[in-house]
């Protein structure tokens, strides 16, 4: 049976529709069955994947007309890799569900008919703490929390906590944090280090121990519909993506990786 992680933080601009993209395929091409699920509106994991948003069904289908997973998953280029794709109108989705009585348990309804088809379902949150992202914390096993590596990066970190505190007390009690992803770090900004110590320092074993660094590279894959992994394998941040795929699979004891495939390193980086 797969594990469902939820990516969120409703502060923008942290990383989250590059770690879903990125780690999602990471796992792929580790031979890790995957499936990414957009649940933002603004369809950004979708159209970086190189789809279009419009000419799709998507994940509204599911969580409004009951729509069967099976039937808007999409394969992507990206070895062992799959989409249930966004769109705009998931926007009014929050409306349309407000009065349905399972409303928080819509996505979850539909990710159980395909769990067991994935070893990892990945959701892309969107920058709120809206129903929709009320459902992927009610349909998830874990969240995962981006925080980057700049100022005002524990600012509203408190509201995510509270919200999850309250999702495992009335929706999902089995629902773990999965860990904060440390992103965008700059290894020339001495703010930086300062930002990676206080994280550390508030939430210690909580913080994984791969950084993601700034790189050009990840902001142009998506323009070519592609992971980081597919579009430059030998990137700073492929590197740092593939490492962080691997201390999740170590930290879920699911790593299928040996002795010869060891952490690859990026000289004397963090």
């Amino acid at each position: 049976m797969g594990k469902i992680i939820a990516i969120a933080n409703q502060k923008g601009g942290v990383g989250k529709t590059t770690t879903a993209i990125n780690l999602a395929g990471c796992l792929g091409v580790l031979e890790y069955k995957t499936l990414i699920v957009d649940a933002d509106p603004q369809a950004n994991a979708t159209s970086g994947l190189g789809f279009d948003p419009k000419n799709n069904k998507n994940i509204y289908d599911c969580l409004v007309n009951e729509t069967h997973p099976r039937d808007v998953i999409m394969q992507t280029q990206n070895p062992n890799l799959d989409i249930i794709a966004s769109h705009i109108d998931l926007v009014g989705a929050e409306l349309e569900m407000i009065n349905m009585p399972n409303r928080e348990h819509m996505m979850r309804l539909a990710l159980d008919k395909v769990k067991d088809e994935y070893d990892f379902i990945i959701i892309d949150c969107s920058p709120s703490l809206g129903l929709i992202t009320l459902n992927a914390l009610t349909a998830a096993d874990s969240v995962m929390i981006p925080v980057q590596c700049e100022y005002f990066a524990l600012e509203g970190l408190g509201k995510l906590l509270n919200t999850i505190k309250i999702v495992q007390g009335r929706l999902n009690t089995d629902l773990e944090i999965e860990g904060i992803l440390l992103t965008m770090y700059d290894t020339r900004l001495r703010l930086a280090n300062q930002v990676v110590d206080e994280v550390k320092t508030h939430f210690q074993e909580l913080v994984f121990d791969t950084v993601i660094h700034r790189n050009t590279k990840l902001g142009e894959a998506p323009s070519f519909g592609e992971t980081i992994v597919m579009h430059d394998a030998t990137s700073k941040g492929s590197i740092n993506y593939l490492n962080f795929a691997r201390e999740l699979l170590q930290r879920n004891n699911a790593t299928k990786v040996n002795e010869d495939d060891k952490k690859i390193t990026l000289g004397n980086e963090l």
